[in-house]
C-alpha cells in the first residue's frame, strides 16, 4: 500500500546504487524532479530504462548516474541529439554506458509482459530489421499453433519504477490524465514504485473531472507517493502547465559543451534542493 514520503525519502529508500529503474511518462508527466533528487543523492552504476529517453535520462547520463541504458529511441524532442548521452557512448565521459536498443514496439509488449509477471513478450516485429544484430536480448520462436515465426524479448522487471501524475488520494490511488504512455504497466511490473504527483485530494471519486474512463493506478501497487509541484517540467502535466519549448531548444547549447552541462548541474540540480 502506498507510502506518502517526501521526495528525498522516497528515493533513498527505494532508489539503490547499481538498480534497475524505469521512469516513464510519454510527452507530458515526465518525472523530472525525480530524476534531479536521483542526481543530488549521486546514484551510481543504474540501468536507466525509457521507453523515449530525452532531456531527463541525458541529465542522469552526464551526472554519472548510469552504466546502461534500455531503450526504444533516445533524442532531445524536435530539436536533436542528447549530447551526454552520446558523449558517455562514444567517448565514455563521464563514463562510458552501455546502451541496449529496442522498437517502440518491443518496449511496450515488454513492459506489459512485466506488468503481468511473465517472463516474455512476443510480437510480430523485427523481421528485416536490423536491431537483432546489435541487440542479443532479441530471439526469434515458432508459434506452437500456427507455427509462425515470431520475436520474442524479456519482460521489464524494474527494481523501481517512477512516474509522474497530477493527483492522488489519500488512499494512495493515482489519477493519470492527457496522453497516457506505459506508466500503470510500469508502476505494475516493478518490485517497488514512486510516484510523484502535482497535488494530494481526499478522494479521486468525488473530484468534479473524475471520469470511470480515466487511467487509475491503484494504491496497492504503489511504494511510495511524494507531492512534487511542477514535477515533470520542463515538460508539462495536462490541466496544470505547459511545455517549456524554449528550454528544449536551449537544452541543446548547455549539453554540448561538458564544462557548461557541469556548471548546469551544479547550479540548476545540486544547489536546487528538492521538492517536499
Amino acid at each position: 500500500m502506498a507510502e506518502f514520503l517526501s521526495l528525498h525519502d522516497a528515493v533513498a529508500r527505494y532508489v539503490e546504487d547499481g538498480a534497475t529503474v524505469a521512469m516513464e511518462g510519454f510527452t507530458h508527466l515526465i518525472p523530472f524532479a525525480a530524476g534531479h533528487e536521483v542526481i543530488r543523492q549521486k546514484k551510481r552504476d543504474l540501468t536507466l530504462i525509457r521507453m523515449t529517453p530525452d532531456l531527463v535520462y541525458d541529465q542522469l547520463i552526464g551526472a554519472g548516474c548510469a552504466k546502461k541504458v534500455i531503450f526504444s529511441w533516445g533524442g532531445n524532442p524536435g530539436v536533436g541529439s542528447l549530447h551526454r548521452l552520446r558523449d558517455a557512448v562514444e567517448k565514455g565521459w563521464p563514463h562510458r554506458v552501455e546502451i541496449l536498443e529496442h522498437s517502440h514496439a518491443a518496449m511496450a509488449c515488454a513492459f506489459e509482459a512485466g506488468a503481468a509477471g511473465l517472463p516474455l513478450a512476443v510480437l510480430r516485429g523485427y523481421v528485416g530489421s536490423e536491431l537483432p544484430s546489435v541487440n542479443d536480448q532479441i530471439k526469434f520462436i515458432e508459434c506452437p499453433f500456427t507455427g509462425e515465426r515470431l520475436a520474442a524479448v524479456p519482460s521489464v522487471r524494474p527494481d523501481v519504477s517512477i512516474v509522474h501524475a497530477q493527483k492522488a488520494d489519500r488512499a494512495g490511488n493515482v489519477l493519470v490524465e492527457g496522453i497516457v504512455g506505459v506508466q500503470k504497466e510500469a508502476v505494475l511490473a516493478a518490485k517497488q514504485s514512486i510516484v510523484t504527483v502535482e497535488e494530494i485530494v481526499e478522494d479521486l471519486r468525488s473530484e468534479p473531472d473524475y471520469h470511470p474512463n480515466a487511467c487509475i493506478i491503484p494504491g496497492w501497487a504503489i511504494s511510495a507517493i511524494a507531492v512534487a509541484e511542477k514535477g515533470s517540467l520542463p515538460s508539462y502535466a495536462h490541466g496544470y502547465y505547459p511545455r517549456n519549448n524554449a528550454f528544449y531548444k536551449e537544452w541543446d547549447a548547455i549539453a554540448r559543451d561538458r564544462d557548461t552541462f557541469t556548471a548546469w548541474i551544479e547550479e540548476n540540480v545540486m544547489n536546487a534542493g528538492g521538492n517536499a
